[in-house]
């Protein structure tokens, strides 16, 4: 079946979504209602989607209609970008980046290198889309964003060889976060083995680290042990902080000292130690593979991983975790 599909249709079906409204759409485009409801009609019949559930009161997108948006959007994006490179080679590093990211990534350092790149690329506008780390995996595959930012344990092999173009940015050691008085808070090399009998705190799946926490805990745990999951490096610290629990967060080490990474600790502070045998969990940034991206989302791809390793030593992460500590 052949499809007949105008750029115009697609811009009007945009504005009508975004709007909600065929009398704004029309509006927006120096248009009659009746012309913007003729076009969204010839372009659901061009496509074999309903794509509007229409009343007298209200017009509301179908489901088919919502992912249909979201990746038309994106490619409208993309042409009008496209067009403008054409017109003027200098104005290669303006657009629109959208960038995904899990959510304690987002939490973390991901807003450090947004600011990073808003600094170095005046002209390029980021968006972030905070989504749980499977979904992140599913929109750079769908094409719905530029690039994502995952964690996972081991550059993953499972990323490797398919549809994605995988750089490691960094590795940080799971780490236990104890209060300054707790009895193992500063005893020699710290063991996951010592965990065995305390309640823990970790994030959940959606972040990409909880799979290697619950690996090394199955080990030494007996089982049907119950793990608090909580979706924010600031939950799982702050809940730390209160005595409620042994927090297990990816936290950058200090270089000279591999068995501790903690600030000065008066009593209520946290200490962080690294737990033994030492998981590394790799921070990555994927984009589709054999798909070259924009000069713009190029642009950002290499702000972010400059960001990361310049910011290694000193990290949003272990920021938050100090300021709420303290």
């Amino acid at each position: 079946m052949s499809m007949n599909v105008s750029l115009q249709q697609l811009k009007v079906f945009v504005a009508v979504a975004r709007s909600r409204s065929f009398t704004r759409a029309a509006r927006e485009f120096g248009l009659t209602q009746s012309a913007v409801s003729r076009c969204v009609r010839e372009l659901e019949e061009a496509v074999d989607l309903k794509l509007f559930d229409r009343t007298t009161r209200q017009v509301e997108l179908t489901l088919a209609g919502s992912g249909f948006e979201r990746r038309i959007a994106h490619l409208l994006d993309e042409i009008d970008m496209a067009l403008s490179e054409g017109r003027d080679a200098h104005q290669a590093y303006r657009g629109v980046v959208t960038v995904a990211s899990n959510p304690a990534l987002s939490s973390g350092w991901v807003p450090g290198a947004i600011a990073r790149c808003t600094a170095a690329l005046p002209a390029v506008t980021l968006q972030l889309q905070d989504m749980p780390q499977e979904a992140v995996l599913q929109a750079v595959e769908q094409g719905e964003v530029d690039f994502g930012v995952i964690a996972e344990v081991v550059p993953a092999a499972r990323l490797a060889g398919g549809q994605f173009d995988v750089q490691t940015i960094a590795a940080t050691p799971l780490c236990a976060l104890l209060r300054a008085q707790h009895h193992i808070a500063l005893c020699g090399p710290l063991h996951w083995s010592a965990l065995a009998d305390e309640a823990l705190i970790t994030l959940n799946r959606d972040s990409g680290y909880r799979n290697a926490v619950m690996r090394v805990l199955d080990e030494v745990r007996a089982p049907g042990y119950r793990v608090q999951e909580l979706a924010q490096i600031a939950g799982v610290s702050r809940m730390s902080a209160l005595g409620m629990g042994v927090g297990i967060l990816p936290v950058c080490s200090d270089p000279a000292d591999d068995e501790v990474c903690h600030w000065p600790a008066p009593a209520g502070s946290l200490v962080v130690r690294v737990l033994h045998p030492v998981v590394p969990v790799s921070t990555l940034i994927v984009r589709r593979r054999h798909r070259s991206l924009r000069p713009c989302a190029q642009a950002a791809w290499s702000e972010f991983i400059a960001a990361r390793r310049a910011d290694h030593s000193d990290t949003p992460e272990r920021q938050l975790i100090d300021s709420i500590a303290q």
